[in-house]
C-alpha cells in the first residue's frame, strides 16, 4: 500500500490548468480569474446623493443664506448640468448627480418649502456640513485601481462589481468537462425490477452532482458492460469529448472484467493501479488516454465518494485553476467514541457534524460504516480523519473534513 499524499502527489503532479478561455460575466460564477482586474473608470462615475433632499452651495449656507429659490428637480438619469447659485438651490433624488455648484445637499425631512408668485422657496434649521450626503466621484473604485488578482474566483460580489464597470467578458479558466460512466455487466438503470444478479447504478448520480456541485460541467456518458469492444470505445469516445473521465467499478485486485485490460491498453501502458493506504477507497487507479486524465473510481457507492473527494476532485480543481485544492480541515469535537482498529490504514468516517453556540464543531459518527452502504453517506455530511490505531475517545479533538454547508 502506498500513502494517500503519496497517490495526491501521484495525480498532481500530471494535471495542468486547462487553456484559459474568455467567458461571458453572467456565466464566470464560480470560476477563477487568470490574470488581475483592474478598473478602466471611476465608481461612482460622477458625485450624486446619498438621499433625497435638495443640493446647495456649502459656501451660501455657512454666509448665513435663510431662503433658496428651488430652480428645478434632478431625478436619477438626467443629466444634472444646471448650476446653481448661491441663493438657488435643485430638488434632488437619490443616486441623481449634484449639480455644478452644489457640494451638499439637505434631506427632504429636514425643509421647509413654500410657495410665492409662483415660485417655490426652500428654508431650513439644520446645520449642514460640507459634502454632507454627497457620494464623491470614485469613492468606491478608483479608475486603474486593482481590483481582483489572479486566480481570484468569481462570485456574486465580483460579479457585480464587474458589470457596474461594463464588463462583459473575463479571461478565466474553464469549467472542467467531466464525463461519468459505470462499468459493469450487473448494473442497470432501468426502473424495471430487478433481475437476479443486477443492481441499479447509483454511483453515475452521485458523481455527477458531486461534479456540478464543485462548478464544472458533469456529462453522463452511462454504463458499459464487462464488454472489450463496449469499453474500447466508451473510453475512447469519453477522453475525446471530455476534459477530465470518472470511470467506477473495477479497480480492485483480481476483478473479472476487462477494464483494466483496455485501460492498460488506450493509455499505452501509464496506467497505475494503487492500492492506497485509506479506508474506505483503498484501490485507485489513474492515468491518461492521450491528454484526458482518467480517474478510475472503486465501484462500493461509499469508496466512490471518498475516492472523488480525496483525489479526483482536487485535480479537477487544479484544472480549472484553484490554488487551493483541498477541503481545508477543521477539528472538531467527537461527541461519542469513534472506534475502529489498527490496519495500517487512515480510516475516513461517516460523520453527522454540527456548530454549537460555543463556536465550535462537533461530531457524530453514522452507525453503519461499510463502503457498500450509500445511505449512511447520504445522512452524513462530513468525514473524520481518524489515524492508524485505537480510535477516538469522546470529547477528543478529530481532523474533519466538512462536505457541507453545517
Amino acid at each position: 500500500m502506498i500513502e494517500l499524499r503519496q497517490a495526491q502527489e501521484t495525480v498532481l503532479s500530471s494535471i495542468s490548468s486547462l487553456p484559459i478561455t474568455f467567458v461571458p460575466l453572467a456565466d464566470c460564477d464560480g470560476l477563477v480569474t487568470v490574470t488581475e482586474i483592474s478598473s478602466s473608470e471611476s465608481i461612482p462615475p460622477f458625485d450624486n446623493t446619498a438621499v433625497d433632499g435638495f443640493a446647495l452651495n456649502y459656501g451660501s449656507v455657512v454666509a448665513g443664506t435663510k431662503e433658496f429659490e428651488i430652480l428645478g428637480t434632478i431625478a436619477a438619469g438626467d443629466a444634472g448640468d444646471i448650476p446653481i447659485t448661491a441663493s438657488t438651490a435643485m430638488r434632488i433624488m437619490t443616486g441623481a448627480p449634484i449639480p455644478p455648484g452644489a457640494d451638499c445637499v439637505l434631506m427632504v425631512e429636514d425643509s421647509v418649502v413654500t410657495e410665492k408668485n409662483g415660485k417655490s422657496y426652500l428654508s431650513f434649521s439644520k446645520k449642514l456640513s460640507q459634502f454632507e450626503n454627497v457620494r464623491e466621484a470614485g469613492s468606491d473604485i478608483r479608475e486603474g485601481q486593482i481590483l481582483f488578482p489572479p486566480n481570484t474566483q468569481l462570485f456574486a460580489g465580483h460579479l457585480g462589481v464587474l458589470a457596474s464597470l461594463g464588463v462583459q467578458t473575463v479571461s478565466v479558466y474553464p469549467r472542467a468537462r467531466v464525463g461519468i460512466l459505470s462499468t459493469g455487466s450487473e448494473l442497470t438503470s432501468d426502473p424495471a425490477p430487478l433481475l437476479r444478479g443486477q443492481i441499479r447504478d447509483s454511483n453515475r448520480p452521485t458523481l455527477f452532482s458531486l461534479v456540478k456541485e464543485m462548478g464544472a460541467t458533469p456529462v453522463d456518458l452511462g454504463t458499459i458492460p464487462d464488454d472489450q469492444d463496449s469499453l474500447r470505445e466508451g473510453f475512447l469516445e469519453a477522453a475525446s469529448s471530455c476534459d477530465a473521465v470518472l470511470s467506477s467499478g473495477g479497480v480492485s485486485v483480481g476483478d473479472f472484467d476487462y477494464t483494466k485490460q483496455i485501460l492498460d491498453e488506450l493509455s499505452e501502458g501509464t496506467m497505475s493501479w494503487m492500492q492506497i493506504a485509506i479506508k474506505p477507497a483503498k484501490p485507485f487507479a489513474f492515468g491518461h488516454i492521450g491528454s484526458t486524465p482518467v480517474f478510475g473510481l472503486p465501484g462500493n457507492p461509499v469508496s466512490s465518494v471518498v475516492s472523488f473527494e480525496l483525489l479526483a476532485r482536487p485535480a479537477i480543481r487544479k484544472m480549472m485553476g484553484h490554488e487551493q485544492l483541498f477541503r481545508t480541515p477543521v477539528l472538531a469535537i467527537a461527541e461519542t467514541d469513534l472506534h475502529r482498529r489498527p490496519d495500517g490504514k487512515v480510516h475516513f468516517l461517516r460523520v453527522t457534524a454540527h456548530l454549537e453556540l460555543d463556536g465550535r464543531v462537533y461530531i457524530e459518527p453514522q452507525r453503519e460504516q461499510s463502503s457498500h452502504l450509500l445511505y449512511s453517506m447520504a445522512n452524513s455530511n462530513a468525514l473524520a480523519v481518524v489515524p492508524d490505531g485505537n480510535g477516538c475517545k469522546a470529547g477528543d479533538q478529530v481532523e474533519t473534513l466538512v462536505l457541507r454547508e453545517l
